[in-house]
């Protein structure tokens, strides 16, 4: 039996997830400045509510993002911690692909192009298909990644998947333009968020398939090399 915890904090609702006995119990966290202070408890009080002990988990899977810069380092940093304190590997999910699992489980269909406010008039998006065959030459546990994650201008991304006529994934925050709703008449638009649920799913996946991690190499997935804007570029965007 394998004992699985998951830690999602790329947005601002964090989640924390546990796989025990069979069962996945989560909790999730409101705002960003929780974050930080508010990981720890959570994961000790899901440990407590399966009734075992932290030190017989056996991996952490996390959304490694991308996301918001602050969410992705207090990720790195607890997981880092917990897996060094417990010798235990990791499993990086790209918060992307886990809201592609949601909108699989929630409809069962399996071609999404996933989308995420990235804040300064960009989104990160991605576009992942259901893997049907296990002798798929692109098989991923479940998923192939049919676009990698991206930083764009939310156009970029509406217009590729009416390009592929992929589904859309948007996350909070996102609506779909009036301009794509009246040329798609068929493409399915769902709402979902990353989170641990999700993540226990795909890191089990992930860690049967051999895909786990040392400790160290708990990074967070970054697209935007720049995260503030000056007064100056604030200033331009209004006036756009």
């Amino acid at each position: 039996m394998t004992y699985l915890l998951a830690i999602e904090t790329s947005t601002e609702v964090a989640t924390i997830a546990l796989l025990a006995k069979g069962e996945i119990i989560s909790r999730e966290l409101s705002g960003v400045q929780t974050h930080s202070h508010g990981v720890l408890p959570a994961v000790k009080n899901l440990f407590d509510e399966a009734g075992i002990a932290l030190n017989q988990c056996d991996v952490i899977a996390f959304g490694c993002g991308p996301g918001a810069f602050t969410g992705l380092r207090t990720a790195c940093g607890v997981v880092q911690g917990l897996a060094f304190g417990l010798d235990i590997p990791v499993v990086p999910v790209v918060s992307l692909r886990a809201m592609a699992e949601a909108a699989q489980q929630d409809d069962g269909r399996g071609d999404f192009v996933c989308i995420l406010d990235a804040r300064m008039n960009e989104v990160y998006w991605a576009h992942y298909q259901a893997i049907k065959s296990i002798d798929s030459a692109r098989r991923s546990n479940g998923w192939s990644e049919m676009h990698a994650p991206r930083l764009a201008q939310a156009s970029e991304a509406f217009d590729y998947a009416l390009l592929h006529k992929a589904d859309l994934v948007l996350g909070k925050g996102l609506v779909l333009p009036d301009d794509f709703a009246q040329t798609n008449k068929t493409q399915l638009t769902k709402q979902a968020m990353p989170h641990a649920k999700e993540l226990v799913q795909l890191g089990l996946q992930d860690f049967r398939a051999g895909l786990a991690v040392s400790a160290e190499l708990a990074q967070p997935l970054y697209l935007r090399n720049k995260i503030a804007q000056t007064t100056l570029e604030r200033l331009q965007a209004r006036a756009v």
